[in-house]
């Protein structure tokens, strides 16, 4: 939790900085190109995930090879993945800001801005692999360290470029690569540290062929499973946006009270990753059964707390966000709907975490998919209540999601531990 507060940070901190050279233009561009780089390097969020997973079984089975087997895989998979971003830069800049509409001064600073810090790429998702590892080694707060460490060496690169050198967007850009790269040599360094300085592998072992084909599976499923997820998420602010610039804008104010939640909750997926994983890979029902009651409860908790909490200071967050006296009577009037996003979005984060740490990744898939379904189903029959029917469909699909893994959770505890 405390490691996902510093993410929302770094992004106040780069629209401050790119906000004080005055050019309306290019924190625009900054801002259409952050959006892109958070579905891309959200997608690909499985290299965190899985690593968890694997690394904390091999944690249960007490593995020591295949601990450090599961960091060499996941980082070559991170690499192939960010060379591959890096080779495919122009088509795909195309592919994303094309369909954007911004202005074409908004799209050249946006594409500036894209094509450098495309470059960290291999870095960063290699930092979701050793900040995966760590964790499934219940090493997490080394992992937050490490993590909060790179945001304020970002922070400050970024600050000394931009005003200090008048280095501009390509040095806000810029800042994000060598801070990447500073985060990963630190982390490999953790990482000798941990391994009493042999990092090394035998290929028989690395290449492990039933091995590394599980870990592509399992990898594949969840990716599948987080573009779902996008496209749930996409297809709402692409309703908002056709009720009106007003509710567009108030939904916006609004998403916030949701990504606040969902940055807390998500510390309690990733702690269900870990304890689950752990217990699956030692094969303790026991040790599986308390870790998932512990992260339903803590969970159920936190969740009740932040709907309570939005309910109350809801109006006055509203008033800070906004200065809007016409968006501000929309966003409180949808205020109540925003506010049950937590408590209805609890077993969807604590669930994800339970499936993830016990590798039911494709089970986890498919019931993503047919919570997707329920949610676009639900917005079609509740499209006569405009925005209300709009709202009350992502609460659903909050509900379906953890709903149905709930339901399928005893089929699948059944097997691993018979």
């Amino acid at each position: 939790m405390l490691t996902n507060v510093t993410t929302p940070l770094l992004g106040v901190i780069a629209t401050a900085v790119i906000g004080r050279l005055g050019e309306a233009h290019l924190l625009g561009g900054v801002a259409m190109a952050s959006v892109a780089f958070d579905c891309i390097f959200w997608l690909f969020g499985f290299l965190r995930m899985g690593t968890v997973a694997f690394t904390a079984q091999a944690l249960g089975a007490g593995d020591k090879t295949e601990q450090r087997a599961v960091l060499a895989r996941a980082l070559l998979i991170a690499g192939a993945i960010g060379l591959a971003l890096i080779a495919l830069q122009v088509p795909l800049a195309a592919a994303i800001f094309s369909p954007m509409g911004g202005s074409e001064a908004v799209t050249t600073a946006a594409k500036q801005y894209f094509f450098v810090r495309l470059w960290s790429a291999p870095f960063a998702l290699a930092n979701y692999v050793m900040l995966g590892w760590l964790i499934g080694l219940a090493r997490a707060k080394t992992g937050m360290a490490i993590q909060i460490f790179v945001n304020l060496v970002n922070m400050a690169l970024m600050a000394a470029l931009v005003l200090k050198l008048d280095a501009g967007i390509t040095g806000a850009a810029l800042a994000s690569v060598l801070a990447e790269c500073v985060g990963l040599v630190l982390g490999l360094s953790v990482a000798w540290h941990i391994l009493g300085g042999r990092l090394g592998l035998a290929t028989a072992v690395l290449f492990d062929r039933e091995r590394l084909m599980r870990m592509l599976a399992v990898n594949r499923d969840i990716m599948i499973r987080t573009a779902a997820l996008i496209a749930a998420f996409l297809f709402f602010t692409a309703r908002g946006a056709r009720a009106g610039d007003v509710t567009l804008a108030a939904n916006a104010v609004l998403h916030n009270f949701t990504l606040v939640g969902a940055f807390f909750l998500d510390g309690m997926a990733t702690a269900a990753e870990q304890l689950c994983g752990q217990a699956y890979g030692a094969r303790d029902r026991t040790g599986f059964s308390r870790a998932v009651k512990l992260v339903l409860g803590w969970g159920f908790v936190f969740g009740v707390t932040a709907t309570l909490l939005f309910f109350a200071i809801g109006p006055w967050m509203i008033d800070v966000m906004t200065a809007s006296e016409d968006v501000r009577d929309v966003a409180r009037r949808f205020l109540w709907l925003a506010a049950l996003a937590p408590v209805c979005g609890v077993m969807a984060f604590c669930y994800d975490g339970i499936y993830v740490g016990a590798t039911w990744a494709r089970d986890m898939r498919n019931l993503m998919i047919a919570a997707l379904a329920i949610y676009l189903a639900t917005w079609w029959l509740t499209q006569p209540l405009d925005n209300t029917g709009l709202w009350i469909a992502i609460l659903v699909f909050f509900i379906s999601r953890g709903g149905l893994q709930a339901a399928r959770y005893p089929a699948l505890v059944k097997a691993p531990f018979a």
